[in-house]
């Protein structure tokens, strides 16, 4: 079985830095300034969770809630037991372009004992979380990526992926494009090859991808090489070196999909980063 998401965590990865370690009591406001996502754990207790003012859940058991992107967010515990809570930063590199990080819902929440086999992990994450070892800090943190990555196994594993790319890598055949395209972006890919990847007639192809992943496979493969070479850019190497390595013949034919993609040329994009 291919694996989907070797390449994108290759390309594209996340860093959590955990900053809440314990009990939250009464009302715990989180704003969607510093342009970073959240992860939290609820060990135990009861939780009002309220987007905007409105609560939209409560929980009861042993929970996970992941906000991928800034979102500005509430919980309401009992003002004096309160619940026990860790809590993660999520920098998805690329911020809110990154694919992962556009692909998934703008809030999830999944029972603890619902993410299979994340028990031992979730076990010594706790462990660590209410403990004074030397390490914690740097070892809670690589955890808390560990805990991301099953939860979008158990996103795609369960179908709970909204259209785009994750759906399309939760689909039996289409997976098979879809990373063929991940891991050979520099390659010539034609509507024929993806189909034959995908073990699928082209035209059959063609409009599943579409119904499932929201846009053609020609965009989708232009979206991703674009990304490609977004993250080369930051890393300051040369559009000339990118171009090759995201399968285009030239800077110019790079350029004019850049544009067409993202509204400004690479040199425009770079000058808003840098801003």
């Amino acid at each position: 079985m291919v694996d989907r998401l070797e390449a994108l965590l290759a390309h594209f990865s996340v860093r959590a830095k955990v900053f809440q370690r314990g009990a939250l009591c009464g009302i715990n406001e989180l704003s969607d300034r510093g342009g970073c996502g959240h992860l939290h754990l609820v060990r135990s207790g009861e939780v009002g969770v309220s987007h905007g003012g409105a609560e939209v859940l409560r929980i009861t058991q042993p929970s996970l809630l992941l906000y991928p992107q800034p979102m500005a967010h509430r919980f309401l515990t009992d003002p004096k037991h309160g619940a026990d809570f860790v809590c993660a930063q999520l920098d998805f590199e690329g911020g809110a372009h990154n694919p992962i990080c556009a692909a998934l819902p703008p809030f999830v929440c999944v029972p603890l004992a619902e993410i299979g086999g994340a028990q031992q992990v979730l076990t010594l994450l706790f462990e660590e979380a209410f403990a004074q070892h030397c390490g914690r800090q740097a070892l809670l943190d690589r955890l808390f990526e560990v805990v991301l990555i099953q939860v979008l196994r158990h996103l795609m594993e369960k179908g709970q992926t909204r259209a785009g790319m994750l759906s399309g890598l939760s689909h039996a055949r289409l997976r098979n494009a879809i990373v063929a395209m991940h891991e050979g972006a520099e390659r010539d890919w034609t509507l024929d090859t993806l189909a034959e990847r995908a073990g699928m007639s082209r035209s059959v192809f063609a409009t599943q991808f579409r119904d499932t992943v929201g846009c053609t496979p020609g965009a989708y493969l232009q979206r991703w090489r674009v990304g490609l070479a977004q993250q080369a850019l930051r890393q300051g190497r040369s559009l000339k070196l990118i171009a090759g390595e995201v399968g285009y013949g030239s800077e110019a034919a790079l350029s004019r999909a850049f544009k067409a993609q993202c509204g400004l040329s690479p040199r425009e994009w770079k000058q808003a980063q840098q801003a």
